[in-house]
């Protein structure tokens, strides 16, 4: 087994997943393995929900529904499909429309507009009820029957398992070489050393997820934002198939964002809770400097006598006390607002249109 698969093992194995606990019917006995839950806000215990964000796939979605229902059904738990549409502006709604009708355990929520993968994950995860959650692309590049095997991985002490596309069908220079190369920069920043960070196809334990916020296009960091808050983190090889419908929303554009997103969560995980220490180091380091450059001018102008009128560096080290006071100072205030953060009410990335079939007294954006 690679370095990559036991990233983040505890020993001894993990603990088991959380129970939502309650039956859903009032004569004490579990609903059946398949089918809709009788009451919606006491999910069976066992509950697999599997979120799905798609966006323009309408030749996509009724193929992929019927490959996970045949999927899930064979474990013999109880489970959901979330779909959620994000600002589709194809016939992808119409067909979540009536494929509603037609499967009992899909429910689907339709976004106000085109809000991002990461906030169409957000939604799907607060409505999401089960033990376990399993997020996947809408493309039918990732295999439903990958997802027993991912689930039963778990099993090793794992909190998350991420899908590796060892195999991957796509295109060698536009996106599997960046693709390699992304991956080991976050892997070595992050040190959750994962083989494919953007494999869609994943397993999380509820409670992991519970205490991570998806914000911009945070949603590929995901295994290393769940090490952030204490889990364990493998990995599984799975199938990968071409894309056969449809066209792929994904370019060598998103490979600045994803810098830019790599930095933000090196700060995450090492600074989150105490920027003055990133921010003050970096202020005491600059102003240090500035003032002992200031110093060796001063004794160069009172015990030497050389003129300093004309010399450059004298406004460096004034540029440089200067830019130190600003990193104290913005450390201080990034101190403040992590206090402010953890004290005040969280506020949802999306704003949900509908959803289908409409639940009586759900509201439109989760609390």
């Amino acid at each position: 087994m690679s370095h990559a698969a036991e990233a983040g093992r505890p020993p001894g194995g993990g603990a088991p997943g959380r129970t939502t606990g309650g039956t859903g019917r009032p004569d004490g006995r579990r609903p059946e393995a398949s089918g809709r839950p009788d009451d919606r806000d006491s999910p069976p215990a066992g509950m697999i929900s599997v979120v799905v964000p798609v966006y323009n796939e309408q030749d996509n979605v009724d193929p992929l529904l019927e490959s996970l229902e045949d999927a899930l059904e064979g474990l013999g738990r109880p489970y959901e499909l979330i779909v959620v549409d994000d600002g589709s502006t194809d016939a992808t709604a119409a067909r979540l429309r009536e494929a509603v009708t037609r499967l009992p355990n899909l429910r689907v929520a339709r976004l106000r507009g085109n809000f991002g993968q990461s906030a169409a994950l957000a939604a799907g995860f607060d409505l999401a009820r089960g033990e376990l959650i399993v997020t996947m692309d809408g493309d039918r590049q990732n295999d439903p029957a990958d997802i027993p095997r991912l689930i039963d991985r778990l099993k090793d002490g794992y909190d998350v398992v991420s899908g590796w596309r060892r195999d991957r069908q796509d295109a060698l220079w536009s996106r599997r070489v960046p693709s390699r190369l992304a991956n080991s920069l976050i892997s070595w920043i992050t040190g959750v050393y994962l083989h494919d960070y953007g494999c869609a196809l994943k397993v999380y334990r509820r409670e992991i997820l519970r205490d991570i916020a998806l914000y911009g296009e945070m949603h590929r960091f995901l295994p290393a934002l769940a090490r952030w808050v204490g889990a364990s983190v493998g990995e599984l090889p799975v199938t990968h198939w071409p894309r056969r419908s449809g066209v792929s929303k994904y370019g060598l554009g998103r490979t600045v964002r994803v810098l830019l997103d790599l930095l933000t969560v090196k700060f995450l995980m090492s600074y989150w809770t105490r920027p003055i220490q990133i921010f003050g180091l970096m202020g005491l380091l600059t102003g240090g400097a500035g003032v002992t450059l200031a110093s060796v001018l001063s004794y160069q102008r009172i015990v030497q006598g050389i003129g300093l009128a004309n010399r450059p560096i004298l406004l460096l080290a004034v540029l440089l006390v200067l830019v130190g006071i600003q990193f104290v100072s913005i450390g201080l205030l990034g101190e403040m607002l992590v206090r402010t953060y953890h004290e005040s009410q969280r506020k949802p990335v999306y704003i949900i249109r509908e959803m289908m079939p409409e639940v009586p007294g759900s509201p439109s954006r989760p609390t």
